[in-house]
């Protein structure tokens, strides 16, 4: 999905986020990416929405385990998503179970078609990094009704 300036910016008035960073193009063209930034909730729900195959039925989000918006986006950027399961949870109940999740968000790259590292090594300092097209990495448990 292609990211859009107008469904962003009607987004955020929903959120009621008035940060300069999202709606001031004026003091953004002078800024690292030279315009306004798409981050945080916008990103979350649409890659929640282009990665939701198969998790329709989960009932409610249990828990964030944990998260980051590793990079920004910017209108024109192009967003996949998918989500892994990492494991299942058995609450003692026939009926419900719990799965841990995680949603993984990506720009400019389809992951189901090219070779995608989730972490790469800095070579200066040799830590841990996000690659720069990684955007989001959430991880969250849901609770999801068991098959009879």
């Amino acid at each position: 999905m292609t990211i859009e300036d107008a469904e962003h910016q009607m987004a955020t008035r929903l959120y009621q986020n008035t940060a300069r960073v999202h709606f001031n193009q004026h003091t953004q063209k002078d800024a690292r990416l030279g315009k306004r930034i798409i981050y945080g909730g916008h990103i979350i729900s649409l890659a929640h929405m282009i990665s939701y195959d198969g998790l329709e039925n989960a009932l409610r989000i249990l828990a964030f385990n944990s998260g980051a918006h590793a990079n920004p986006t910017v209108a024109g950027d192009t967003l996949y998503a998918f989500t892994d399961v990492i494991e299942r949870v058995e609450l003692g109940r026939e009926d419900l179970g719990a799965l841990r999740l995680r949603l993984l968000g990506v720009k400019n790259q389809d992951p189901s078609l090219e070779h995608f590292e989730i972490k790469t090594r800095d070579p200066e300092s040799g830590r841990e990094r996000y690659p720069s097209n990684l955007v989001l990495d959430l991880d969250y448990t849901v609770l999801i009704p068991k098959r009879p």
